[in-house]
């Protein structure tokens, strides 16, 4: 098994940090995305769409998707358990790593990739217009999420799962897409610090 990593993008990241909460070590191959080479061979002939994580099983599967990869991890190993408990625990986090993903992370990358210079030989075309259009949406969600956040410690609820993780990484996204959380949004911002200091964010 082998796990072909891209490094600080919001997705690889997913997985690692998805790892580490469960104290699993997989095998990395790093690619680097600067470089481009999620455009050679060794990624291409895995995932021809070209994006990384790609996990590889021992017989020559190959997982691609962040969620999806961090799906068959949970059944593999379900302590502790990311994607919730019993069938309302489940369904709260399929939920909001949902929103998470479509209504946070999509909207960062989106500004990211639409606006950021280095990003001019990634997405073409660029459309400056677009990028700058999600921003606020992004901005609009969190204002929601801070809403959830007055009543639990987590998104989904009382204990950390994956949308915990997918809220992490487009947080942290962020900064380089130049979107802001907003200084009203106390309790984001008060989630953010506690998620951001576990060991695992640092994978």
């Amino acid at each position: 098994m082998k796990l072909f990593d891209g490094g600080r993008a919001p997705n690889p990241r997913r997985v690692r940090v998805f790892l580490a909460e469960k104290g699993i070590t997989v095998p990395m191959v790093p690619i680097d995305m600067g470089a481009l080479e999620h455009r050679n061979r060794v990624v291409s002939e895995r995932n021809p769409l070209q994006r990384l994580p790609v996990l590889e099983l021992d017989d020559g599967t190959i997982l691609t998707e962040s969620v999806a990869i961090c799906r068959y991890f949970e059944e593999l190993h379900p302590e502790p358990a990311l994607f919730g408990r019993g069938a309302l625990g489940k369904a709260r986090v399929e939920m909001w790593q949902r929103r998470m993903e479509f209504n946070l992370l999509s909207c960062v990358a989106q500004a990211f990739r639409h606006i950021h210079p280095a990003m001019k030989e990634w997405e073409i075309p660029q459309i400056p217009e677009w990028g700058e259009a999600n921003k606020p949406k992004a901005v609009e969600f969190l204002k929601l999420l801070d809403g959830e956040l007055a009543n639990h410690e987590f998104v989904a609820g009382d204990a950390y799962s994956i949308a915990d993780i997918t809220g992490l990484v487009a947080v942290d996204f962020m900064k380089p897409a130049r979107i802001k959380v907003p200084e009203k949004c106390t309790n984001v911002l008060r989630w953010h610090e506690a998620i951001s200091s576990r060991p695992s964010a640092a994978a």
